[in-house]
């Protein structure tokens, strides 16, 4: 089925390709002063020297647009307004009702996207600063897959490196079970800064240390089996967390710094052989075109260090050669901080300047700011340390289990219990998502768990009350396609704000901007509100009124529902 904007720019399209010569895009977007406007006229009024207005009405005088719009006009400088048939509305909002993907389509030319996310270290613990990774990533594998593409998922576990040397004696000095009972039952940061101390404090241990990372990194049978212990532990200790928080990572994804070992040589050799590495302070390094320092002189991709050892740069270069190569990937993905948006932007210019990264893909840094406490500064714990994850779920858990509680004290406990987790989970990825995503945000449980405002438990209990709709009623959705009846402002406002629904997964897909698909599920929820209030449901004045607004308000659950989710959020059916 074709959308509003679609059905607007195919009658357009001929129109504009008539007055200009060649095919022109109508641009056709959503109007705060009628249904839609098309903006293709400015440009095309520059590029021809042409007066906007003149050149918009020979475009409308050419356009078909019977049987689509009830009105259309020339506004402003040359903008196209048009006005919706409700007939057009109605049979539109109809098949979207009776289709399983409510209007959106599959991709015609699916990619194969790597998502590269979350991305924590082997014995530490999770902590804040993994929160907006881990959920924006997952947000992106859901939008990306619900639409058709191939995603494959890659958590960048942190398990390689001089540290290890550190871990693996104190495992031995405190004994292989007790090292394993302090990671099961989550003390990781707990052994990890026991190891730090004595490798600062005791330089026997310190040599010890030093002597195992050539073990490590030699192959070393016996101290592999110990480094093994440490990761298993770890990783299972990082997927319980990916389970409380509800998000798709599981231990198959995980894809260490420590698979790509054995291609960093190879890397640097077929840099060289390239002609790009250039010797800096004994250092291997690339100097990609286009980025220099604060003197104005090139900056380096150091791929090799002067002492022989790898760093961030070779694991990514190896990394992004083995997912376009081995996983033949036509999108790549780095959800990291925006801190690092350098670092990337020269990773990627390397790999296009070494024939990896061509025309036939893209690579991506979908950057995101920090989560900040009361205070503006980075989030911390009461005791001034790094939030654990863990611990900040399980609060946002507790205080959603009191929100619940007061709303509907009647619930069985077990169905409390389960909807405070849904609440408080969908709370803390809503927070995150519904902000500009290379923007920070304060963490603030009160306003997060809100009941009213653009929050997800504001969207949640929506989605409830016009699911209690249908259990009042005591009536199945009926969804057969028939068209839906369009008698008040307040239908026409919610059906054209749920035809809106393919066009914002189509834009969020391509920019991965996923406040703009919170935004629109909150217009939703607002726009229904507005219906719910002066338009009766169960009451309405003729069975046929009755059916279609009760057409109308299962669409708005289904949006609800479908978007909530690509968001990573459950949508309870009772609050």
């Amino acid at each position: 089925m074709k959308t509003p904007s679609q059905l607007l720019r195919d009658r357009l399209t001929p129109a504009f390709g008539t007055v200009a010569g060649v095919p022109v895009d109508p641009i056709v977007q959503r109007s705060q002063h009628a249904d839609y406007q098309a903006n293709g006229t400015l440009a095309l009024a520059r590029r021809l020297g042409a007066d906007p207005r003149e050149l918009a009405d020979r475009i409308l005088a050419e356009a078909d647009l019977s049987g689509v719009v009830s009105a259309a006009e020339v506004s402003g400088p040359g903008f196209i307004n048009l006005t919706l048939a409700d007939e057009v509305i109605g049979a539109l909002a109809g098949a979207a009702l009776a289709d399983d993907r409510i209007g959106v389509p599959r991709a015609a030319r699916p990619d194969t996207v790597v998502v590269d996310y979350s991305a924590p270290n082997v014995a530490k613990e999770m902590h804040v600063g993994h929160l907006r990774s881990t959920v924006i990533g997952d947000a992106a594998v859901r939008v990306l897959e619900w639409a058709g593409h191939r995603v494959i998922k890659r958590n960048h576990l942190g398990d390689w490196g001089t540290p290890f040397g550190m871990l693996i004696e104190h495992l031995l000095d405190i004994g292989e079970g007790e090292a394993a009972h302090e990671l099961s039952v989550g003390d990781l940061n707990g052994f990890y800064t026991a190891a730090r101390r004595k490798f600062d404090a005791d330089d026997g241990f310190k040599e010890r240390a030093r002597q195992r990372v050539v073990l490590l990194q030699g192959g070393d049978e016996a101290t592999l089996r110990l480094w093994h212990l440490l990761v298993g532990e770890s990783k299972r200790y990082f997927v319980s967390v990916y389970e409380l928080l509800g998000v798709r990572l599981t231990d198959a994804d995980f894809v260490g710094e420590s698979a790509y070992n054995d291609e960093l040589q190879p890397v640097v050799e077929e840099l060289d052989k390239l002609g790009l590495i250039q010797i800096s302070d004994g250092a291997k390094c690339v100097f990609p075109e286009g980025f220099t320092g604060r003197d104005g002189t090139p900056l380096p991709l150091i791929v090799q260090k002067s002492d022989g050892g790898f760093g961030y740069a070779a694991t990514d270069l190896a990394a992004i050669r083995n997912r376009l190569r081995d996983l033949d990937a036509t999108r790549l993905l780095y959800v990291v901080g925006v801190p690092q948006r350098q670092h990337f932007e020269m990773v990627f210019a390397t790999a296009r300047a070494a024939g990896w990264l061509t025309s036939q893909a893209r690579a991506e840094h979908v950057g995101f700011g920090s989560v900040l406490g009361a205070d503006g500064k980075v989030l911390r714990s009461r005791a001034g340390g790094t939030f654990k994850l863990v611990d900040l779920l399980g609060e946002a858990v507790d205080r959603a289990n009191t929100v619940v509680s007061e709303k509907n004290p009647d619930l069985a406990a077990a169905i409390r219990t389960e909807i405070a987790e849904q609440v408080g989970m969908g709370a803390v990825k809503y927070a995150d998502l519904s902000t500009d995503r290379v923007r920070d945000y304060v963490f603030d449980f009160d306003r997060m768990l809100a009941l009213d405002g653009n929050t997800a438990p504001y969207l949640q209990y929506a989605h409830a009350r016009i699911k209690s709709v249908f259990r009042r009623g005591d009536v199945a959705p009926v969804r057969d396609g028939s068209p839906v009846l369009i008698t008040e402002t307040a239908e026409r406002a919610l059906a054209l704000e749920l035809l809106s629904f393919p066009d914002v997964l189509a834009d969020v897909v391509e920019t991965l901007e996923f406040h703009r698909l919170a935004h629109y599920l909150f217009g939703v929820a607002t726009t229904f509100t507005g219906f719910y209030e002066k338009c009766p449901i169960l009451k309405a004045e003729t069975p046929a009124l009755r059916e279609s607004r009760l057409a109308l308000t299962d669409l708005t659950a289904r949006v609800l529902e479908t978007g909530l989710d690509l968001l990573g959020i459950a949508a309870p059916a009772r609050m």
